[in-house]
């Protein structure tokens, strides 16, 4: 074998590399034309599916050809034959998986889906393609399948037994899932006390970020057995009761009045409450030191609750001592005679 047939091989795979990147700049420009075009369409996941596999494409074709124009023999010629048919599948695996996560994330981040946008979800989707592509190349390289399948089931029950832990979380954050009781987005509170927004359920955790921006990571099984409080279930509005306690000289009519005055404000001004909704009074109890009442506004979410009971705090004592209404506080009375024995003279 000469070297300038060497050398004109190298070349003719260089130009089929150089095709290639060709024919994939004016494919990804065309569709980069029909994205412009087409707002929200789904052409950008094959424009992002097909980055590099053209090019890779060509340079297979240019090797092909350029082992008939040097006629290599067996059994070279077909090891190589084989080598190519396998790169040829893992580029289309490539691509099946690059569409196939895309897909998936595309609709997992679409509210009208009713798909939880999770790892989890997506990391089952890769494994799922990695295991064909896995299958096909041992198809393509003659390896019977069966024997394969058979020696993976076996394994498989010896790792299941090592990693039930493990699988214990991933089945039980599958559970999670199929319920959609919790979702990412959701404010919870767990049993011990625990609080804040789902971030993300993963193949083994389940991640809750609280409102001091700290994280916290639940084992999918634990959480699965722990009783949970969802604020997002069956709506993300809730009510905002707020304590509150007056003298018993009050006016209850008069306080009745004001203090819903104030109440609406909060609820017109603040942000996060819902505008639509009118605060309620209602009196409860008759308390040591006056008369127990509370006050119910609406919020949007949980994270508004706060600032709504913030509010109508500092407004309410505010319009209280302008208006003359006590906000008694605990006080007890001693009633009885007192004798004092003072000591002696002298002593």
């Amino acid at each position: 074998m000469s070297w300038e047939r060497v050398l004109t091989g190298v070349l003719v795979v260089a130009a089929a590399g150089a095709v290639g990147w060709l024919l994939e700049q004016g494919v990804r420009w065309s569709l980069q034309w029909l994205i412009r075009r087409l707002e929200g369409s789904w052409v950008e996941l094959f424009r992002k599916a097909l980055r590099g596999l053209l090019t890779a494409t060509g340079v297979l074709v240019g090797i092909l050809w350029l082992l008939e124009w040097l006629a290599v023999g067996d059994p070279w010629r077909h090891r190589v034959h084989q080598a190519l048919l396998v790169l040829g599948v893992l580029v289309g695996a490539v691509f099946v998986y690059r569409l196939a996560v895309g897909t998936v994330k595309k609709l997992l981040h679409q509210p009208e889906s009713g798909i939880p946008a999770v790892s989890i979800i997506a990391n089952l989707v890769r494994l799922g393609v990695l295991l064909v592509a896995a299958l096909v190349v041992l198809q393509v390289l003659g390896i019977p399948i069966t024997p394969a399948l058979t020696a993976l089931g076996i394994g498989g029950l010896a790792v299941a037994l090592a990693l039930q832990d493990t699988l214990s979380n991933l089945f039980a954050g599958l559970q999670i899932l199929a319920a959609r009781q919790i979702r990412p987005g959701d404010f919870v509170r767990l049993d011990n006390g625990d609080e804040g927004v789902v971030q993300d359920i993963s193949w083994r955790n389940t991640l809750v970020v609280t409102l001091a921006g700290n994280t916290v990571i639940i084992p999918n099984s634990r959480l699965a057995n722990t009783v949970v409080l969802n604020y997002q279930i069956p709506q993300p509005s809730l009510s905002v009761l707020v304590p509150v306690q007056v003298a018993y000289t009050s006016d209850l009519e008069r306080v009745e009045r004001i203090t819903l005055e104030v109440a609406r404000t909060v609820q017109q001004e603040v942000n996060g409450a819902v505008r639509e909704f009118e605060p309620l009074l209602r009196y409860q109890s008759f308390g040591e030191s006056g008369i127990n009442f509370t006050v119910i506004l609406r919020a949007e979410d949980f994270s508004s609750v706060a600032l709504l009971r913030h509010e109508l705090i500092k407004r309410l004592y505010r319009r209280y001592r302008e208006e003359g209404i006590e906000i008694p506080f605990p006080h007890r009375r001693l009633e009885g005679s007192l004798s004092v024995q003072l000591p002696p003279k002298g002593a």
